[in-house]
């Protein structure tokens, strides 16, 4: 092993540049030299390759984002599109790769390790945190944090003024971040893509804590909670409660600005992992943090293509479901 290449893929997360950062630096110790590839499985297909030396990598543990790129690639779903990419890391003289990211950007390493034989370590990068293979992925603290900051802003104002308002965070397909959010924030209903709201029920729990004389009430909703997402709740909820509302989508604010100190730890801890993996000849990995430790699980191992959101957490919540 004398060359590996790294690139971050898909939607960026806090605490991918600490990743590149340590793959870098911990290749560089080993007497490796690491490529960086620019804009993902994009890059790789479009021969995007440059050298990173240690300087490269400085002073960039504190940046939110990744500094390589990180984009989606229609075409690295096809067969031709990976035989593409795995030609140009034999081109390059590549002996492994470390792929930062979510669902999509394992299922790329995982067709390149099978279909080609190329060397991949997969480090799970989403705010999401339904990557498997890992009990936290690298961003999802800083996202919940930024939620959480704002939830706690929004109920200041919330009870200076009786509102209900109505908090959409990101969370297509997974419940993970706005259920960590809600039970953190103290948020008096969590709405998640798994589990199909009442919208009465979810009123009539709302007009019970108004009658409580409650002078806030703060309803998180995931952007892919099945009955529409915020704005489509607060609508319809709107019909059958007293109190005023306001909706707040917080978006893209949740990828971006400086990760956690535990975001930047764990990243560059499974950056190290990943490059020992590399060098000791374990490829088709995913290099995560399990029961407080960091392992290395093979791809074969993995039962399925996301982890289940923790969805006992609305235990914590009044009983709405």
């Amino acid at each position: 092993m004398k060359r590996i290449a790294i690139l971050a893929s898909g939607g960026d997360a806090p605490g991918m540049n600490a990743c590149v950062r340590a793959v870098v630096r911990a290749g560089s110790h080993r007497g490796l030299e690491t490529l960086g590839v620019k804009d993902g499985y994009v890059g790789l297909i479009n021969r995007q390759l440059i050298i990173l030396h240690r300087h490269d990598v400085s002073n960039i543990i504190q940046r939110g984002g990744v500094f390589l790129g990180s984009l989606r690639c229609e075409e690295f779903y096809t067969p031709e599109g990976r035989a593409r990419g795995a030609e140009v890391l034999r081109a390059f003289n590549v002996d492994g790769l470390v792929a930062i990211g979510g669902e999509g950007t394992l299922r790329g390493a995982r067709a390149l390790s099978s279909e080609h034989g190329i060397a991949t370590v997969v480090v799970p990068a989403t705010i999401d945190n339904d990557a498997p293979g890992t009990d936290w992925c690298i961003g999802f603290d800083t996202a919940v944090n930024t939620a959480v900051e704002a939830v706690d802003r929004l109920r200041d104002t919330a009870e200076a003024t009786e509102r209900v308002f109505f908090v959409e965070v990101m969370g297509r397909e997974s419940g993970a971040l706005a259920l960590h959010t809600g039970v953190a924030a103290g948020a008096d209903a969590i709405l998640v893509p798994e589990i199909e709201t009442n919208v009465e029920e979810l009123a009539e729990l709302l007009n019970r804590a108004i009658l409580r004389r409650s002078r806030s009430l703060i309803v998180v909703v995931a952007e892919g909670e099945i009955a529409g997402g915020a704005f489509a709740i607060a609508e319809r909820v709107r019909q059958h409660i007293k109190f005023d509302y306001r909706v707040t989508v917080l978006g893209h604010i949740q990828r971006g600005g400086t990760p956690t100190a535990r975001d930047r730890l764990l990243a560059s801890q499974l950056g190290i992992c990943a490059v020992e993996a590399l060098m000791d000849g374990k490829t088709g990995h995913v290099a995560g943090e399990l029961c407080g430790e960091v392992r290395l699980t093979p791809f074969d191992e993995l039962t399925t293509d996301k982890r289940l959101a923790p969805l006992s957490l609305l235990q914590l919540l009044p009983d709405l479901f």
